[in-house]
């Protein structure tokens, strides 16, 4: 059976590194686990277009590195269904949006993990990829899997000790643009009352024994969060990563080729 290397890292309290990915191309998870610099790779499904078939080639890539696996990100309106299809294609971990209340993330959990007894999880077997080891396999995939929630509404934040009491809660992410959203600051990511509740979330998650995770742009950050006592990261998009190139160097092109050739050369509409 395949390691679980998110799993393992968090049983043995070691540091995660992760990045996220919004192309459904097998490629850019296979250049992210090429470099053997992360630990796994989080795939965008709230926010990005892709059908069944890319999850199973995700999940593909994912699999030609050791040490590595996979997350996907999704959105709360299809939880279940796209929880579901991504685990039975391979994709090892979840992580779950919009989570307001304990029962929400109590029903992140039941989708999550097996109906067995002892267990409140509702997941059954599946005939997809992952089903090819067999049921005991699958069982253990699925009780091995990383429950992460996204703590990014008025409401998470309220009931934040409920919801990190929820066993099989593992991870938290901290969500600045949802969260100034619900409050009434929209776009105000650096609000002194966003950053109260990031710290907030950060401390409470630590003090209950659940790992929360910070996304970074930049290394830059890391030191302000590892400060607050964190230890698993998250760093940067490939939209972002390639909308920072496509500004910065193409503006030194033009400017570059515009001195030498002692004119400006014009930006298109």
């Amino acid at each position: 059976m395949r390691e679980n290397r998110l799993r393992t890292l968090l049983s043995e309290g070691k540091p995660t590194f992760g990045t996220r990915i919004q192309s459904s191309w097998p490629t850019i998870a296979e250049l992210v686990g090429r470099s053997q610099n992360f630990d796994y790779v989080e795939f965008l499904a709230e926010y990005a277009p892709y059908d069944l078939y890319a999850l199973d080639n995700i999940a593909r890539a994912i699999e030609l590195y050791p040490n590595f696996t996979g997350l996907i990100k999704i959105e709360r309106s299809a939880q279940a269904h796209i929880a579901v299809r991504a685990m039975a294609a391979g994709i090892q971990n979840v992580l779950f949006t919009d989570v307001r209340t304990a029962a929400d993330a109590q029903d992140c959990v039941r989708t999550v993990k097996p109906e067995v007894p002892g267990s409140i999880g509702t997941h059954g077997n599946d005939a997809g990829r992952a089903a090819v080891g067999g049921v005991v396999e699958l069982i253990k995939r699925y009780e091995d899997s990383v429950v992460v929630l996204m703590i990014e509404k008025k409401g998470a934040v309220e009931n934040l000790e409920a919801i990190l009491s929820v066993p099989g809660v593992d991870m938290v992410q901290f969500g600045p643009a949802d969260y100034s959203m619900s409050i009434g600051l929209a776009g105000q990511r650096q609000h002194p009352a966003v950053v109260e509740a990031y710290e907030h979330t950060i401390k409470t998650a630590i003090k209950m024994g659940v790992r929360p995770r910070a996304e970074i742009t930049s290394v830059a950050e890391v030191e302000y969060y590892m400060n607050l006592g964190v230890q698993d990261f998250n760093l940067s998009t490939d939209t972002a990563i390639l909308s920072a190139f496509y500004r910065t160097q193409g503006a030194a092109l033009r400017e570059q080729v515009g001195a030498s050739l002692g004119r400006v050369v014009a930006t298109t509409a």
